[in-house]
């Protein structure tokens, strides 16, 4: 990293992050004394709104659908890969219309995991962003409202529909409902990870009853239902590891031994999807996985010589995640001992970012101002009233450094100090419940879109103001 900076001295945050990492990426930059992510002033945005303050960049999930399916390209060409590919955005990870819609206009198909997914594409088709030749892929263990919903939309002549069948009754609910031939995929029941409290996942049918429930089930049934998917999904996603391999490699000899009884399979559809960047340290290999899954499949289909098949991936994390910041003032500083300087933000990690504090989820995080200050180990603390409201590690390095909030060559008073949590754009609104009650009632940030308008500039706007105290006691019945 260039120094940017002429009144800098050592120990500056500045230097801390020149050390230890390749500065500026290609996401993050300093420039005139403010960090600027994917080329967005955020002093700007803090200086016009406030904070806390939610930033969704919508042109993100472009860059990264298209990387993938440029990836993919790469591996075909280089292995002369005889299927299609087709990218498949999870709604679960964010359901919110301008992240489905932005993701739409991109050339790609849906999963859904609960009934009111299908709300969900009866909308976008009332609103043309959809049309019925997308291919809807249906997950999760289904109730009546679910399998209903899926029969509504085949039965409505939606072409692409693929009811996942998670066990071997769900069939039968489609059987009874739908009027016309459909699709149909299976969900294999992966092995969970060493690590991991179960041997085999909850979710799916093992992978040694398959052929038989293919058999016995629908085989000889092609003229009103087909077998053409089987689903793996991993939890941990993607990885380079043994395990990851060896799960994979299960499902393709499958669809291998499956293809060579039913002619109608074609597609495999890998789950589990992309690491997305928590860290400036963060290094992933995505094209060349990409190159080894492809390989993998195509090797296995020319032992077993069997027809390559369509490959279906679904990202969702990958799609959004990297999409999102969230934005706070640092409002005081408290020593509590020798050891542990906290610094208090403006809302609450319980709240906002529900992953650090539920599963240890680590997020990339990074001062927005105050670069040439001299930094220190820090303990981010919520304001709500509970203890286990706080943010103490990063990914790269075990613990959290920022800047001192007071630079002594400084004169005059000081502005606060920024913190951004970036790439935070999957789940979490999903995980704290959007709009509802939080944890002692501290509000939902302010929510801005950027995105580009149609002559390319890039704008923003309020998608949804601070949660307002009437709101939450409407909620709790104390306003009717």
């Amino acid at each position: 990293m260039n120094r940017r900076f002429a009144d800098a001295v050592q120990n500056t945050y500045a230097e801390l992050v020149d050390q230890t990492f390749h500065f500026p990426q290609e996401d993050f930059e300093v420039k005139d004394r403010y960090l600027r992510y994917n080329g967005v002033d955020i002093k700007h945005l803090i200086d016009k709104y406030g904070t806390p303050l939610k930033v969704s960049y919508l042109p993100k999930i472009g860059m990264q659908i298209n990387k993938a399916k440029q990836m993919f390209a790469n591996a075909f060409k280089k292995h002369k890969y005889e299927g299609t590919y087709n990218y498949c955005y999870c709604t679960k990870s964010s359901h919110f219309s301008f992240v489905v819609e932005e993701a739409l206009k991109h050339n790609i198909n849906l999963e859904t995991s609960f009934a009111y997914d299908i709300e969900i594409i009866n909308k976008l088709y009332e609103k043309k962003k959809i049309n019925k030749d997308i291919f809807i892929i249906c997950n999760g263990y289904k109730q009546k409202t679910y399998t209903s919903r899926i029969a509504k939309l085949i039965n409505s002549d939606f072409k692409n529909v693929v009811p996942i069948l998670d066990n071997k009754e769900e069939l039968m609910a489609y059987k009874k409902s739908v009027k016309k031939p459909f699709k149909l995929g299976i969900r294999v029941a992966a092995e969970e990870e060493p690590t991991f409290p179960f041997y085999t996942s909850r979710l799916g049918i093992r992978a040694k009853d398959i052929l038989e429930f293919y058999v016995d089930n629908i085989e000889g049934n092609e003229d009103k239902f087909q077998l053409k998917m089987l689903h793996v999904f991993l939890n941990k996603g993607i990885k380079d590891d043994i395990y990851y391999w060896s799960e994979l490699n299960k499902v393709i000899n499958l669809y291998c031994q499956l293809k060579k009884i039913c002619p109608e399979l074609d597609s495999i559809n890998i789950g589990g999807g992309f690491p997305i960047k928590h860290s400036l340290a963060f290094d992933y290999d995505y094209q060349f996985m990409i190159n080894e899954i492809v390989a993998n499949i195509k090797n296995a289909c020319k032992k077993a010589k069997v027809p390559m098949p369509n490959i279906f991936t679904e990202f969702g994390s990958y799609t959004v995640g990297e999409s999102m910041a969230h934005i706070y003032s640092v409002i005081g500083e408290k020593v509590q001992n020798d050891r542990e300087c906290w610094y208090m933000i403006d809302s609450s990690f319980i709240t906002t970012l529900p992953d650090t504090w539920g599963i240890g989820e680590k997020f990339l995080m990074l001062p927005i101002n105050k670069w040439d200050n001299e930094y220190h180990r820090v303990v981010l603390g919520g304001i709500t009233c509970d203890s286990h409201d706080y943010y103490d590690s990063e990914e790269h390095i075990n613990e959290v450094f920022l800047p001192k909030l007071t630079n002594p060559k400084t004169e005059g008073p000081e502005e606060p100090l920024y913190v951004g949590f970036f790439h935070t754009g999957a789940y979490q609104d999903q995980i704290s419940g959007y709009g509802g009650i939080k944890h002692c009632m501290i509000p939902s940030p302010k929510h801005i879109i950027l995105e580009h308008d149609k002559n390319g500039k890039l704008v923003d706007w309020v998608y949804a103001k601070e949660q307002t105290a009437q709101s939450m006691l409407k909620i709790l019945g104390y306003i009717k």
